[in-house]
């Protein structure tokens, strides 16, 4: 367990399922992490979710996002792993609308860059957003990212991010000063 100042982040769990079959069931919040709502049984869903939990991916952890009093309320991701190249790549979802816009998903986000930099020697964190999403770019912003550059697809444009371990280094020395 990773703990920041307002959330914790764990090892997902099959409990988490039936929140995660309604976050990616839901139009609006499929649309920001630019994909398709889902459109299986929540039984197909907790089999396959089940199967995951079992197999982890290779080059990648995910966590689930819990407030302090044990709250899921979204999830996040480190993938792409590449200690070749010492770069991986992130994503968050807070999937629970009333914890919009109150610092949760910031602190979130600070908190995996932290334990992706305290606990691997990677140089680089990227990440990818739409265009139109500002409330994540000005989260991301806030937690050490710039811009980087734009990919574009038939469907959507994004906007690149990344963060690197020397400048997280340095905002480390800073906060650290009396």
């Amino acid at each position: 367990m990773i703990t920041g100042s307002k959330v914790r982040l764990r090892d997902k769990r099959l409990s988490d399922a039936w929140n995660d079959y309604n976050w990616e069931s839901d139009p609006e919040l499929a649309y920001l992490d630019a994909c398709e709502p889902l459109a299986i049984s929540f039984e197909k869903y907790l089999a396959d979710y089940s199967d995951e939990l079992c197999h982890s991916f290779p080059g990648s952890r995910r966590l689930a996002i819990e407030t302090l009093d044990g709250e899921h309320i979204g999830n996040c991701s480190v993938y792409h792993i590449d200690e070749k190249s010492g770069e991986c790549e992130i994503g968050i979802m807070i999937g629970d609308r009333a914890y919009w816009d109150k610092g949760y998903g910031t602190d979130a986000m600070s908190t995996l860059v932290d334990y992706v930099f305290s606990e691997t020697k990677l140089k680089r964190i990227y990440l990818k957003t739409l265009e139109s999403n500002k409330r994540a770019q000005n989260c991301f912003q806030k937690c050490g990212f710039c811009w980087c550059g734009r990919l574009r697809n038939s469907e959507f444009n994004f906007a690149l991010m990344e963060i690197f371990r020397k400048n997280w280094e340095k905002d480390q020395a800073q906060d650290s000063r009396p």
